[in-house]
């Protein structure tokens, strides 16, 4: 499935109620989605990470499709040629500092 398709199974499904609730609200429902998703991340198991992340998908959706934005070609503007940074692929940039949650999840 292509990201447009994605964005428009997400703009049949959803978005008459998504645009009742507004962007700041479904919104904050995409935070509440990842906070999930990072908890599953922190039990691990397949099931509950396959889910999660598929509900982060469908809200990030959700909010790109109230903003009307072009999500696929906004992606292969930004990274069709690698990374937007260094411009390599793979990228070659520095690694990113880490937070606390480095810790409890580099075993997985």
């Amino acid at each position: 499935m292509r990201i447009s398709e994605a964005q428009s199974l997400i703009r049949e499904t959803y978005h008459e109620r998504d645009a009742k609730r507004g962007i700041p609200l479904t919104a904050l429902h995409l935070v509440e989605e990842l906070g999930e998703f990072l908890e599953a991340v922190r039990r691990g198991g397949d099931d509950e990470l396959r889910a999660e992340a598929a509900d982060v998908l469908a809200w990030f959706l959700s909010v790109v499709d109230l903003l009307e934005l072009d999500l696929e070609s906004a992606f292969l503007e930004r990274y069709g040629s690698g990374c937007p940074r260094c411009h390599s692929k793979p990228c070659r940039c520095p690694p990113l500092p880490t937070g606390r949650w480095s810790v409890e999840v580099s075993d997985r």
